[in-house]
C-alpha cells in the first residue's frame, strides 16, 4: 500500500511538471500558477533555494547522496522530467491546438486565470492601503506589458543568456508569463520553437546514426543559443527563488497583493476575442521569421457575438475554473494526507 501511494506521488510529480512545462509555454499563463494552485510551490521554492553554497560544497566533495538529499532531488527531479518531456510532447500538442482551435484553447487559459485569481485571493485577508495600492500597481504593470510591442528577434548570446534568466520567472513568480515576455523580447519563437526542435531534430538524427549535423551551421549555432538559454535559465530558478523566499519573507501581503494584480492585468493578454495583427513590410508584404512563419505585431481586442461559436467558448472558460478548482482541491487533499 505505501509502495503504491510513493508510486503515485512520483507519477503525478511528473504530471505537474509536464503542466508546469507547458503552462510556461504558452504566452499569458505562468507555471508557478500551476505549482501555487497544485499546492506544492512553496516545496519548489524551498528546494531550489537550497541550490547553493552548500549544496556545491557537496557536489564537489563527490558526496552526491547528501547532495540529492540536501536538494530535494526526488522532488525536483521528478518535476523536472516533466517539464522537460512537455517541451517535445505536450507543448507541441498546444502548438497543434492553438493553430487549429485558437479561440477555444485561449478560453480554457482564460478560465484558468480566472480561476487562479479567485485561488490567490480567497484567503487573503491583509487588504489596507499598503496592499490596495501594490494591487493597482501589480495591475497597471500587467495591463501595460499586455499592449507593448515585440521587438525583433536576437540571437546575440548575451541577450539570449539574459531571455533564459527572464523566461524562467514565471516558475518561480506566479501571473509572470516569461513566455509573454520572450514576445515582447522577440526570441519567443527562436528560442521555444525553433531552437527546442533542432535539439529534436538533432537527438533524431542521432538515434538513426547520422552526425551530417555536426557541418551544418545554422543547426549548432541553433544547439548553441539552446545550450546558453538553458544556462540562464538555471541561474534565474536558483536566483529568483532566493530573492523571491526573501520579498515573500519580509513582504508577504504586499507581494502577494501585487501577484494578484498583475494576474488581473495580464488577462488582456490571454482575452480569446481577439484579432491577430501581424507585422508588414512598406509594400504591404507580411514579415516572415526564421520559420516561414508571419511575425504578430500585437492583437487586437474585441466583444464577441452571441453565436454558437461563443457558447462553446464560454464553457471552456468555465473548464478552465474548473481544473484550477480540481487542482485546489487535489492540493488540499495531498497537504492532508501528508499532515
Amino acid at each position: 500500500m505505501q509502495s503504491t501511494r510513493r508510486f503515485k506521488d512520483r507519477v503525478f510529480l511528473v504530471i505537474k511538471g509536464l503542466a508546469m512545462g507547458a503552462a510556461n509555454k504558452v504566452p499569458g499563463v505562468s507555471g508557478g500558477v500551476v505549482a501555487f494552485v497544485a499546492g506544492f510551490y512553496e516545496e519548489f521554492i524551498y528546494s531550489l533555494q537550497r541550490v547553493n553554497k552548500t549544496a556545491f560544497k557537496l557536489l564537489f566533495n563527490r558526496r552526491f547522496k547528501s547532495f540529492y538529499q540536501y536538494i530535494n532531488g526526488k522532488f525536483l527531479g521528478l518535476l523536472f522530467l516533466g517539464m522537460i518531456v512537455s517541451y517535445f510532447s505536450v507543448s507541441k500538442i498546444l502548438d497543434y491546438l492553438i493553430v487549429n482551435y485558437e479561440l477555444y484553447v485561449w478560453s480554457g487559459f482564460f478560465g484558468m486565470i480566472l480561476g487562479s485569481i479567485y485561488y490567490i485571493s480567497k484567503d487573503f485577508k491583509a487588504w489596507n492601503g499598503k496592499t490596495i495600492i501594490a494591487l493597482i500597481l501589480g495591475a497597471a504593470l500587467g495591463i501595460s506589458i499586455s499592449f507593448l510591442d515585440p521587438a525583433k528577434e536576437n540571437d546575440n548570446l548575451w541577450f539570449v543568456f539574459f531571455c533564459g534568466i527572464i523566461s524562467v520567472s514565471g516558475m518561480t513568480l506566479p501571473g509572470f508569463s516569461g513566455s509573454f515576455i520572450l514576445i515582447l523580447l522577440g526570441n519567443y519563437v527562436l528560442l521555444l520553437v525553433d531552437s527546442v526542435n533542432a535539439l529534436y531534430d538533432t537527438i533524431s538524427d542521432m538515434l538513426t546514426g547520422n552526425f551530417e549535423f555536426i557541418k551544418n551551421e545554422a543547426r549548432m549555432r541553433m544547439l548553441k543559443v539552446l545550450s546558453i538559454f538553458t544556462l540562464g535559465s538555471v541561474t534565474g530558478l536558483v536566483t529568483f527563488s532566493h530573492v523571491l523566499n526573501y520579498i515573500l519573507k519580509h513582504y508577504k501581503n504586499i507581494t502577494l497583493a501585487t501577484i494578484v494584480g498583475f494576474i488581473i492585468g495580464s488577462l488582456g493578454v490571454v482575452w480569446p476575442w481577439k484579432e491577430t495583427i501581424y507585422k508588414t513590410n512598406s509594400d504591404g508584404s507580411f514579415i516572415l521569421d526564421s520559420t516561414g512563419k508571419q511575425v504578430i505585431e500585437n492583437y487586437e481586442r474585441f466583444l464577441p457575438e452571441f453565436t454558437s461559436e461563443t457558447y462553446i467558448a464560454i464553457a471552456y472558460i468555465a473548464l478552465g475554473i474548473l481544473i484550477v478548482l480540481g487542482l485546489e482541491w487535489y492540493g488540499q487533499r495531498t497537504r492532508q494526507i501528508k499532515a
